[in-house]
């Protein structure tokens, strides 16, 4: 049984830092892509990073180009974001994800076949 758990969410003031964290078991990992996506109040799920496992080749949503960074730890097999210089803007819940499909479709909420539960980031201003 495949499981994704998110956690490091939390209200900071905007210009502050979090650091999320994806604990992925049940599987090897190897092979897959895992991404972060975010949803904010009405408004619909929206990619903001993943890596691929192998090879560790990233993609960022243009919006935390340069704020966010992407990595993982193949051993603990857990996926990390570390999100820097936030704005009120990022205020979402935040879900982490794991695809097979090509790396092409990373950005693509619809092409990950697993999800975790989710974890909230609060941005104050």
């Amino acid at each position: 049984q495949v499981q994704l758990v998110e956690s490091g969410g939390g209200l900071v003031q905007a210009g502050g830092s979090l650091r999320l964290s994806c604990a992925a078991s049940g599987r090897t990992f190897s092979s897959y892509t895992m991404g972060w996506f975010r949803q904010a109040p009405g408004k619909e799920r929206e990619f903001v990073a993943a890596i691929r496992w192998s090879g560790g080749s990233t993609y960022y949503a243009d919006s935390v180009k340069g704020r966010f960074t992407i990595s993982g730890d193949n051993a603990n097999n857990t996926v990390y974001l570390q999100m820097n210089s936030l704005k009120s803007e990022d205020t979402a819940v935040y879900y982490c994800g794991a695809s097979t499909s090509s790396f092409y479709y990373t950005h693509m909420s619809r092409s990950y076949d697993y999800w975790g539960q989710g974890t909230q980031v609060t941005v104050s201003s």
